[in-house]
């Protein structure tokens, strides 16, 4: 286990990762998501005792292991640039960690194999990094991770400079990976969808600090604020201001709804609502749904997917649907969207309903 008691991190006048604490537990999967420059990083290398730490305890295992150096710690840490010895094979980089530790040969062979195998590198072993592709030398440095059979592994967005079908085939793989193995895993990303796919438990990051943190299919369906929800999302949030008066909502655009419930029970007053992307669609599906009126600003096409940019208001808002759909940008399109989708969040941030 790896808690963190209210640490903090400071460069010069400027804090890097306000007052945080979590309990990591081995056997889960444990993803820190959230936009470059939010601190996942910062907080790994905390964790990893690579940047000394302002305030705060670090305990692992219920060791207090705030001033020990990274290699007390027994830890592994794979980046996302390839991180391999040039000089050595492949079977040497996998290795490496466990002859530093001065383990017998005939237990490090039988690790370096077991690793190889799971990460389908066997055929590779006598190989210098300079013989792989991208895919083989971060699956060399995942492998020495495993091989190392540490208390714990951190991975600072491992997968991000790798193309995109090695990608896929590693976000399915590496939660099996390390499954059993009773080390705590920490990942970080920046994707949303690439944390829904790992699973586990999520911690979303945002300005330095944790806004939420528990079962990641939860923190996605349930963001406890509208930081939460907005880290949460990609392409991002829509969100509206609107009135509530009885059981009635308007939009400042004039769209509005009725609603039941507990949105029913919140006192009359100004809130926010906020909804996905791919819950705002240009075709009704359900007579319940409200329409939206805005001018589409930019639209793109990805795969099976269209997406639209439209002003509703003064906002900007996004609509992700299946299929191919012709907008044409600068022209008034109807959107659709179904009240029931909706979160609503008072004037805090946090959420009401």
């Amino acid at each position: 286990m790896i808690e963190l008691q209210e640490v903090t991190k400071r460069v010069g006048r400027v804090t890097h990762i306000k007052p945080t604490s979590l309990v990591f537990h081995p056997g889960e999967f444990n993803v820190l998501l959230g936009a470059t420059g939010t601190g996942k990083t910062s907080l790994i290398k905390l964790m990893a005792g690579l940047d000394p730490m302002a305030s705060g305890r670090i305990l692992m295992g219920g060791q207090d292991v705030t001033k020990l150096n990274t290699q007390k710690r027994q830890i592994s840490l794979v980046h996302q640039f390839f991180v391999n010895y040039p000089h050595m094979s492949v079977f040497e980089n996998i290795a490496s960690p466990l002859r530093v530790a001065g383990m017998a040969k005939s237990e490090i062979q039988g690790r370096v194999e077991e690793a190889a195998d799971l990460l389908q590198l066997r055929p590779m072993l006598h190989r210098k990094p300079n013989e792989l592709s991208g895919g083989q030398q971060q699956r060399t440095a995942l492998a020495r991770a495993i091989a190392k059979d540490s208390r714990a592994v951190f991975l600072d967005e491992p997968l991000a400079n790798l193309d995109y079908k090695l990608r896929e085939e590693l976000r399915e793989q590496l939660p099996e990976l390390f499954a059993g193995r009773g080390a705590v895993v920490v990942y970080a990303t920046s994707e949303p969808e690439e944390a829904l796919m790992l699973g586990g438990r999520t911690a979303l990051m945002d300005d330095g600090r944790v806004t939420q943190f528990g079962p990641t299919a939860q923190v996605y369906r349930e963001p406890e604020n509208l930081t939460a929800a907005r880290v949460f999302s990609d392409p991002p949030i829509n969100a509206a201001e609107i009135t509530k008066q009885g059981a009635q909502i308007r939009m400042q655009n004039g769209a509005g709804w009725e609603v039941s419930g507990p949105p029913a029970a919140l006192p009359d007053g100004r809130y926010t609502v906020a909804v996905r992307p791919h819950r705002v669609t240009p075709q009704r599906s359900h007579d319940a749904e409200v329409e939206l009126r805005g001018t589409v600003l930019v639209t793109e096409l990805s795969g099976s997917e269209s997406s639209a940019h439209f002003r509703l208001g003064d906002t900007d808002w996004v609509s992700l649907a299946h299929g191919v759909h012709p907008y044409k940008v600068g022209e008034e399109h109807v959107f659709y969207m179904n009240p029931e989708n909706c979160r609503y969040f008072g004037t805090d941030g946090k959420r009401v309903a």
